[in-house]
C-alpha cells in the first residue's frame, strides 16, 4: 500500500465525520449529527461526491456516504470540513452489512450513483438493485422512503427496471436519457468522478426512482434469473 493512502488512512481516523464500522450508532445519528432532520445514504459513494452535493443544497437534512475504501472516503470527509458541511458524513462499511447501523424507518432516501454494474451474469447478486440488496434497504428505509438510481449503464438500469416489475414495486421515475432536458433538477445535475469517465460509452445518463413497498419472495429470485438469461449466479 501506498505511503499516501497509509497518511489517509490514519487520518480519516481523526475526522469527526467519520465512522468505522461503529458499533453503537444504529438509532443514534441524531446524537452524530446533532439533530433529528432526515437521513439519506449514497451508497458505494467513492469520494462521496453526491452525498456533498446534496449536502450543499439541502442544509436541513443529513447525508451519509457509506464505502468501503476509505482512500476515497477520505477525500469526501476533508471536502466537508473544509467547506463546513456538518450534514454529511460517512460510514466505513460494507454495504451488506448497512443494517447493522441503521434501525427501521431510519432512512428517508437512499441514492445509488454509478455503481459497479456487474455485468457478468455470474455477478448478478452484486448489482446493488438486486432483491438480496433490497430485502436490506426496505428494513431501514422509511415506509415513504425512496431509492434513486443513477447510472451510465443502459444494462443496470434495464435490469433495475426488470426488478421493479417482477416485484410489483411502486416505479416513480424512469428516465434513460436525464440530460436530454435543458433544465435538469439540481439533484441530477450533481456530478460523479465516474459520472465524468462514462465508462459505458453511452453518453446517456440514466436515472430511476421508486419504492420498496411491497415484499420481496426469495422464489421470486430464480424468476429474475430467468428473465435476464443468467445460468447461475454462484
Amino acid at each position: 500500500m501506498g505511503q499516501k493512502k497509509l497518511q489517509r488512512f490514519a487520518e480519516i481516523k481523526t475526522f469527526d465525520n467519520v465512522l468505522e464500522y461503529p458499533k453503537d450508532i444504529k438509532g443514534n445519528w441524531k446524537s452524530f449529527f446533532k439533530n433529528e432532520n432526515a437521513i439519506t445514504l449514497e451508497l458505494a459513494c467513492g469520494k462521496g461526491e453526491y452525498a456533498l452535493g446534496l449536502g450543499r443544497i439541502y442544509a436541513d437534512r443529513n447525508f451519509i456516504g457509506v464505502d468501503l475504501k476509505g482512500n476515497r472516503i477520505w477525500r469526501g470527509a476533508k471536502t466537508a470540513i473544509d467547506e463546513g458541511l456538518n450534514n454529511v458524513g460517512f460510514l466505513r462499511s460494507q454495504i451488506d452489512k448497512i443494517n447493522d447501523y441503521f434501525e427501521l424507518g431510519e432512512v428517508k432516501e437512499i441514492w445509488i450513483t454509478f455503481p459497479d454494474p456487474q455485468l457478468r451474469g455470474s455477478k448478478i447478486k452484486k448489482r446493488l438493485t438486486h432483491p438480496r440488496f433490497l430485502r436490506l434497504y426496505q428494513q431501514i428505509l422509511a415506509k415513504d422512503g425512496v431509492v434513486h438510481l443513477k447510472t451510465d449503464s443502459p444494462h443496470l438500469y434495464d435490469f433495475t427496471l426488470k426488478v421493479i416489475e417482477l416485484f410489483q414495486l411502486e416505479l416513480l421515475e424512469a428516465n434513460d436519457n436525464v440530460y436530454k432536458d435543458l433544465q435538469v433538477p439540481a439533484e441530477l445535475a450533481i456530478k460523479t468522478h465516474y459520472e465524468s469517465l462514462d465508462i459505458a460509452g453511452e453518453n446517456k445518463v440514466h436515472h430511476i426512482v421508486f419504492k420498496i413497498n411491497k415484499d420481496l419472495p426469495l422464489e421470486k429470485d430464480v424468476e429474475l434469473k430467468v428473465l435476464c438469461g443468467v445460468e447461475s449466479d454462484d
